[in-house]
Protein backbone atom coordinates (compact mmCIF):
# COMPACT_ATOMS: atom_id res chain seq x y z
CA UNK A 1 0.00 0.00 0.00
CA UNK A 2 2.58 2.03 0.59
CA UNK A 3 3.96 2.19 -3.34
CA UNK A 4 0.44 2.95 -4.40
CA UNK A 5 0.22 5.92 -2.16
CA UNK A 6 3.36 7.76 -3.31
CA UNK A 7 2.19 6.54 -7.03
CA UNK A 8 -0.94 8.02 -6.42
CA UNK A 9 0.91 11.85 -4.20
CA UNK A 10 3.06 11.73 -7.34
CA UNK A 11 0.97 11.62 -10.23
CA UNK A 12 -1.91 13.82 -8.44
CA UNK A 13 0.84 16.74 -7.75
CA UNK A 14 2.03 16.19 -11.19
CA UNK A 15 -2.06 16.65 -12.68
CA UNK A 16 -2.81 19.24 -10.14
CA UNK A 17 0.29 21.19 -11.46
CA UNK A 18 -0.34 20.80 -15.11
CA UNK A 19 -4.29 22.15 -14.49
CA UNK A 20 -2.91 24.80 -12.54
CA UNK A 21 -0.38 26.27 -14.83
CA UNK A 22 -2.25 25.69 -18.00
CA UNK A 23 -5.44 27.04 -17.17
CA UNK A 24 -5.76 30.77 -17.25
CA UNK A 25 -4.32 32.83 -15.73
CA UNK A 26 -1.53 30.08 -15.28
CA UNK A 27 2.16 30.53 -15.93
CA UNK A 28 2.03 30.68 -19.48
CA UNK A 29 5.47 30.09 -21.21
CA UNK A 30 6.55 28.93 -18.01
CA UNK A 31 3.97 25.82 -17.24
CA UNK A 32 6.63 23.25 -18.82
CA UNK A 33 9.47 24.28 -16.54
CA UNK A 34 6.83 23.83 -13.17
CA UNK A 35 5.68 20.59 -14.93
CA UNK A 36 8.99 19.22 -15.23
CA UNK A 37 10.23 20.40 -11.87
CA UNK A 38 7.20 18.87 -9.96
CA UNK A 39 7.59 15.50 -11.89
CA UNK A 40 11.30 15.83 -11.04
CA UNK A 41 10.63 16.34 -7.17
CA UNK A 42 8.10 13.92 -6.77
CA UNK A 43 10.55 11.19 -8.43
CA UNK A 44 13.33 12.19 -6.13
CA UNK A 45 10.63 11.97 -3.15
CA UNK A 46 9.34 8.65 -3.64
CA UNK A 47 11.01 6.99 -6.17
CA UNK A 48 12.66 4.58 -3.49
CA UNK A 49 9.80 3.54 -2.46
CA UNK A 50 7.67 3.21 -5.72
CA UNK A 51 10.24 3.86 -8.30
CA UNK A 52 8.48 6.83 -9.11
CA UNK A 53 6.18 5.59 -12.12
CA UNK A 54 3.07 8.52 -11.83
CA UNK A 55 2.18 7.15 -15.69
CA UNK A 56 0.89 4.12 -16.52
CA UNK A 57 2.87 4.10 -19.59
CA UNK A 58 6.13 3.86 -17.51
CA UNK A 59 4.79 1.52 -15.14
CA UNK A 60 4.08 -0.73 -18.52
CA UNK A 61 7.22 0.06 -20.20
CA UNK A 62 8.97 -0.95 -16.89
CA UNK A 63 6.67 -4.34 -15.89
CA UNK A 64 7.74 -5.27 -19.81
CA UNK A 65 11.19 -4.59 -18.69
CA UNK A 66 11.18 -6.68 -16.07
CA UNK A 67 11.61 -4.45 -12.96
CA UNK A 68 8.18 -4.25 -11.94
CA UNK A 69 5.94 -6.94 -10.45
CA UNK A 70 2.74 -8.14 -12.81
CA UNK A 71 0.73 -7.78 -8.99
CA UNK A 72 1.75 -3.82 -8.89
CA UNK A 73 0.95 -3.38 -12.53
CA UNK A 74 -3.16 -2.98 -12.11
CA UNK A 75 -2.68 -1.30 -8.67
CA UNK A 76 -0.41 1.03 -9.77
CA UNK A 77 -2.57 1.92 -12.96
CA UNK A 78 -5.04 2.27 -10.07
CA UNK A 79 -3.40 4.55 -8.37
CA UNK A 80 -2.13 6.75 -10.49
CA UNK A 81 -5.93 7.45 -12.43
CA UNK A 82 -7.51 8.14 -9.36
CA UNK A 83 -4.55 10.23 -8.54
CA UNK A 84 -5.56 12.25 -11.56
CA UNK A 85 -8.65 12.43 -11.14
CA UNK A 86 -8.67 13.95 -7.56
CA UNK A 87 -6.41 16.04 -8.81
CA UNK A 88 -8.95 17.92 -11.55
CA UNK A 89 -11.41 18.46 -9.34
CA UNK A 90 -8.97 20.20 -6.66
CA UNK A 91 -8.12 22.22 -10.05
CA UNK A 92 -11.80 22.70 -10.95
CA UNK A 93 -12.53 24.12 -7.07
CA UNK A 94 -9.31 26.40 -6.84
CA UNK A 95 -9.93 28.07 -11.02
CA UNK A 96 -13.94 27.77 -10.57
CA UNK A 97 -15.57 26.06 -7.69
CA UNK A 98 -17.22 22.38 -7.70
CA UNK A 99 -20.58 24.23 -9.04
CA UNK A 100 -18.67 25.82 -12.27
CA UNK A 101 -19.58 24.50 -15.76
CA UNK A 102 -16.89 23.17 -17.55
CA UNK A 103 -17.14 25.51 -20.10
CA UNK A 104 -16.24 27.98 -17.77
CA UNK A 105 -12.35 26.64 -17.68
CA UNK A 106 -12.27 27.48 -21.69
CA UNK A 107 -13.44 25.04 -24.80
CA UNK A 108 -11.45 22.10 -24.70
CA UNK A 109 -8.77 21.29 -27.64
CA UNK A 110 -9.60 18.88 -30.51
CA UNK A 111 -6.14 17.99 -31.46
CA UNK A 112 -5.42 16.47 -34.86
CA UNK A 113 -5.38 12.91 -35.22
CA UNK A 114 -1.99 12.50 -37.10
CA UNK A 115 0.36 14.71 -35.61
CA UNK A 116 -1.35 14.34 -32.17
CA UNK A 117 -0.36 10.19 -32.15
CA UNK A 118 3.18 11.26 -33.50
CA UNK A 119 3.78 13.48 -31.05
CA UNK A 120 2.84 11.86 -28.10
CA UNK A 121 4.30 8.64 -29.15
CA UNK A 122 7.62 10.27 -29.69
CA UNK A 123 8.14 12.26 -26.49
CA UNK A 124 6.26 8.84 -24.23
CA UNK A 125 8.90 6.51 -25.85
CA UNK A 126 11.56 9.32 -25.15
CA UNK A 127 10.34 9.77 -21.41
CA UNK A 128 10.13 5.65 -20.85
CA UNK A 129 13.06 5.17 -22.20
CA UNK A 130 15.06 7.61 -20.24
CA UNK A 131 13.33 6.29 -16.98
CA UNK A 132 14.69 2.79 -17.73
CA UNK A 133 18.43 3.99 -18.66
CA UNK A 134 18.44 6.43 -15.51
CA UNK A 135 16.35 4.15 -12.82
CA UNK A 136 16.57 0.60 -13.70
CA UNK A 137 19.45 0.38 -15.88
CA UNK A 138 22.50 -1.20 -14.28
CA UNK A 139 24.95 1.25 -15.65
CA UNK A 140 23.51 3.57 -13.65
CA UNK A 141 22.36 2.20 -10.60
CA UNK A 142 22.82 4.48 -7.31
CA UNK A 143 22.55 7.62 -9.47
CA UNK A 144 21.43 10.71 -8.25
CA UNK A 145 19.90 12.52 -11.13
CA UNK A 146 17.12 10.39 -12.32
CA UNK A 147 14.76 12.16 -11.24
CA UNK A 148 15.43 15.80 -13.29
CA UNK A 149 16.07 13.09 -15.92
CA UNK A 150 12.90 12.06 -16.60
CA UNK A 151 11.35 15.23 -15.59
CA UNK A 152 13.40 17.47 -17.90
CA UNK A 153 12.59 15.13 -20.56
CA UNK A 154 8.65 16.18 -19.89
CA UNK A 155 9.42 19.56 -19.31
CA UNK A 156 11.28 19.37 -23.31
CA UNK A 157 8.56 17.58 -24.65
CA UNK A 158 5.90 20.03 -23.52
CA UNK A 159 8.05 22.70 -25.10
CA UNK A 160 8.58 20.91 -28.56
CA UNK A 161 5.22 19.45 -29.20
CA UNK A 162 2.43 20.92 -26.22
CA UNK A 163 1.07 22.59 -29.26
CA UNK A 164 0.47 20.01 -30.99
CA UNK A 165 -0.90 17.49 -28.95
CA UNK A 166 -1.27 19.42 -25.30
CA UNK A 167 2.04 17.42 -24.11
CA UNK A 168 0.88 14.83 -22.17
CA UNK A 169 2.78 11.60 -22.50
CA UNK A 170 1.10 10.41 -19.81
CA UNK A 171 -2.38 8.27 -20.07
CA UNK A 172 -3.31 9.56 -16.03
CA UNK A 173 -2.31 13.13 -17.46
CA UNK A 174 -5.25 12.69 -20.33
CA UNK A 175 -7.92 11.86 -18.35
CA UNK A 176 -6.90 15.01 -16.10
CA UNK A 177 -6.82 16.95 -19.26
CA UNK A 178 -10.14 15.88 -20.18
CA UNK A 179 -11.83 16.05 -16.42
CA UNK A 180 -10.58 19.73 -16.48
CA UNK A 181 -11.82 20.03 -20.16
CA UNK A 182 -8.57 21.25 -21.22
CA UNK A 183 -8.68 18.37 -23.91
CA UNK A 184 -12.56 16.80 -25.37
CA UNK A 185 -13.42 13.13 -24.76
CA UNK A 186 -13.43 12.38 -27.79
CA UNK A 187 -9.79 12.41 -28.02
CA UNK A 188 -8.53 10.23 -25.40
CA UNK A 189 -7.82 7.43 -27.51
CA UNK A 190 -5.36 9.25 -29.27
CA UNK A 191 -3.22 9.53 -25.83
CA UNK A 192 -4.10 6.28 -24.40
CA UNK A 193 -3.06 4.35 -27.88
CA UNK A 194 0.31 6.77 -28.04
CA UNK A 195 1.22 6.39 -24.88
CA UNK A 196 1.41 3.01 -24.25
CA UNK A 197 2.57 2.43 -27.70
CA UNK A 198 5.07 4.16 -26.55
CA UNK A 199 6.14 2.85 -23.37
CA UNK A 200 5.89 -0.54 -25.22
CA UNK A 201 8.28 0.40 -27.71
CA UNK A 202 11.15 2.22 -25.46
CA UNK A 203 11.16 -1.10 -23.11
CA UNK A 204 11.31 -3.28 -26.35
CA UNK A 205 14.38 -0.76 -27.65
CA UNK A 206 15.64 -1.09 -23.97
CA UNK A 207 15.78 -4.76 -23.88
CA UNK A 208 17.58 -5.11 -27.57
CA UNK A 209 20.42 -2.29 -26.76
CA UNK A 210 21.16 -3.83 -23.39
CA UNK A 211 20.54 -7.75 -23.79
CA UNK A 212 19.92 -9.24 -20.77
CA UNK A 213 20.35 -6.09 -18.06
Amino acid sequence: MKKYLVEFIGTFFLVFTIGMTVIAPGAGAMAPLAIGSILAVMIFAGGHISGGHFNPAVTLGVWLRGKCPAADVVPYFGAQFVGGLVASYAVKALKTGFVAKAAALGGAMTPEVGPALLAEFLFTFALVWVVLHTATAKGTSGNSFYGFSIGFTVLAGAYAVGGVSGGAFNPAVALGLCLMNIVAWGSIWIYLVACFAGGAAAALAFRTVNGND
